[in-house]
C-alpha cells in the first residue's frame, strides 16, 4: 500500500512551518543568498590567490555525507575540460601521489567531519596545498591556516545543516576551481546561478498552491510510486544521486538511481518486476494497458461492443498477457478481501535542456531517453519527468538540485515527518560516539 500523503497540509503555509521545525523550506530558499554570501566570503578570504601560483598536478576533493555532492559537481564540472585530473576522496588513506605538487580541498559545513579533516590533516603534513570550505574557528579552518592554505567560511549557513547549505559549500570550490583555469565559472555565470535559485525557491514557495508548485506535484506523484530515478546524462546523473540521497535522508524514502546510458537496462529491467503496473496483476485481471488516469481507449472496437453482455465484453479487452498473469492492476478489487494494492513503480527523469543546435551525440542521448519512457509508459510505470532551463552547466545543475531539493521536501512534511529530524538517525549518532 502507497504511503498516505496530505495534500491540504501542503497548501497551508502556516501547518508547513510547524511541521518543519528547523526552517529545511526557509533554508533551501536562501540558496541565491547563499551564493552571493559565498562570494564575498571566497574574495574575502584571499581565493584569488589560487591564481598567483603554479597550477596543480592534481586536485582531490574530500567531503563527506550532504556535503558529498560538492565532489561529485567538481568532477562533473571541470571533467570535460580541465588540464589536470579532479577526483573524489571521502576518506583517508589519502592517494599516495599526493604531495607538494597537489591541491586538497575539503569540505565540511561544521569544520568537524572526521573523513575531510584526516584528508586535510594528512596532506598538510606531506605540504600539498590546501582549500577548505567549513565553519570558522574550526578544527578544519586550525588545520588550514597552520598549512598556509586558503580558508573560506560559511557565514550564516552554519547555523543550518549541509543538506540545505549546499551552496554555500560548493560555490567557493567552484570559484577556486576557475581561478586555476580547471572549469568556466567566472562571476557572471555565479550571478546567474543566483538568480536561477531565487526564480525556483519563488515558483515553488510554501505559499504556491499544490496545482501550480512542480515541488509539491511532485511530491504527492513520487508518494503514489515506488520511486527509480534517472539522469539522462552526466549533469542528470549527479542531479539524479542528489534526489536519492534527499528522499532517504529527508523524506525516508529509498530510491534508487542511474545514469544513462549505463543504467538503461538496470532500471527497465525493473519494468516487468514485482511493482511495474503490468507485472503485479492475477491472471485474468482488467488490462490496465486500455485505462489510464481514468480514460477508456476505444481504439479498434465496434459499436455494438458496448452492448454486449458485461462477461462477453470483459473477455473480449482481456488480452494474452492478462490470461498469462501480466496483465495491470485489477480496478475492480475488494481493498478489503483482496488487501491493499502495492505502489506502482514510478520512474522520475532528470533531464538536461535541449541541445540547440542538435549534434549526433545529443540525438542520440533523445533517442535513448526518449525509449526509455516509451518502455516504462507502456510497462504500467508511473512517468514523471523534469526539463532543466537554458543555461551554463552550472546554471541548469542548479535547476534541478531545487526541484528535488524542495520535493524531497514537501514530501516529507505531507508524509508527517519533519524533514529535518530522524530519530534513527539520532540513534545511530548516540551509538556511534
Amino acid at each position: 500500500m502507497a504511503p498516505y500523503i496530505d495534500e491540504a497540509l501542503l497548501d497551508d503555509p502556516e501547518e508547513l512551518s510547524r511541521k518543519d521545525s528547523r526552517a529545511t523550506l526557509r533554508a533551501l530558499a536562501s540558496a541565491g543568498a547563499q551564493v552571493r554570501e559565498a562570494l564575498t566570503l571566497a574574495a574575502e578570504a584571499g581565493i584569488d590567490r589560487l591564481a598567483e601560483h603554479d597550477r596543480p598536478r592534481s586536485v582531490l576533493v574530500a567531503a563527506t555525507g550532504g556535503s558529498s555532492i560538492v565532489a561529485d559537481i567538481l568532477e562533473l564540472l571541470a571533467e570535460p575540460g580541465s588540464p589536470v585530473p579532479v577526483q573524489a576522496r571521502r576518506n583517508l588513506p589519502l592517494p599516495g601521489w599526493v604531495g607538494p605538487l597537489d591541491l586538497v580541498v575539503a569540505v565540511s559545513l561544521s569544520g568537524r567531519a572526521p573523513g575531510p579533516l584526516a584528508v586535510a590533516a594528512e596532506a598538510a603534513r606531506r605540504g600539498a596545498s590546501l582549500l577548505t570550505v567549513g565553519a570558522d574557528g574550526s578544527p578544519l579552518a586550525e588545520v588550514c591556516h597552520r598549512a598556509r592554505g586558503i580558508h573560506v567560511g560559511t557565514g550564516q549557513a552554519t547555523r543550518t545543516s549541509s543538506r540545505t547549505a549546499l551552496w554555500t559549500l560548493l560555490t567557493p570550490v567552484l570559484v577556486g576551481a576557475d581561478r586555476l583555469g580547471l572549469l568556466d565559472a567566472p562571476l557572471p555565470v555565479l550571478q546567474q546561478v543566483a538568480d536561477r535559485l531565487d526564480e525556483r525557491a519563488e515558483e515553488m514557495r510554501p505559499a504556491s498552491e499544490g496545482f501550480v508548485n512542480p515541488a509539491k506535484l511532485l511530491a504527492v506523484q513520487l508518494a503514489e510510486t515506488v520511486p527509480v530515478i534517472l539522469g539522462d546524462g552526466p549533469l542528470g546523473g549527479v542531479a539524479a544521486a542528489r534526489a536519492s540521497a534527499m528522499l532517504a535522508r529527508t523524506a525516508r524514502v529509498p530510491a534508487p538511481f542511474g545514469e544513462l546510458p549505463d543504467a538503461a537496462s538496470g532500471i527497465v529491467a525493473c519494468f516487468d518486476g514485482p511493482y511495474a503496473g503490468l507485472a503485479r496483476s492475477r491472471p485474468g485481471t482488467y488490462d490496465e494497458g486500455r485505462i489510464r488516469l481514468g480514460d477508456i481507449d476505444t481504439s479498434g472496437w465496434e459499436p455494438h461492443h458496448f452492448a454486449e453482455p458485461e462477461g462477453e465484453l470483459m473477455e473480449r479487452r482481456r488480452g494474452p498477457a492478462a490470461e498469462s498473469g501480466t496483465g495491470g492492476r485489477d480496478i475492480f478489487a475488494d481493498p478489503f478481501l483482496d488487501g491493499p494494492a502495492a505502489p506502482r513503480l514510478g520512474l522520475l527523469m532528470l533531464r538536461d535542456a535541449p541541445v540547440t543546435p542538435p549534434t549526433p551525440a545529443s540525438v542520440e542521448a533523445e533517442t535513448l531517453t526518449d525509449a526509455v519512457l516509451t518502455t516504462a509508459r507502456e510497462a504500467g510505470v508511473t512517468v514523471m519527468e523534469v526539463r532543466a532551463g537554458p543555461g551554463e552547466h552550472v546554471v541548469r545543475l542548479a535547476d534541478h538540485l531545487a526541484v528535488v531539493d524542495f520535493t524531497a521536501t514537501y514530501l516529507a512534511i505531507g508524509l508527517g515527518l519533519d524533514p529535518s529530524v530522524s530519530p534513527h538517525v539520532a540513534d545511530l549518532r548516540d551509538r556511534t560516539r
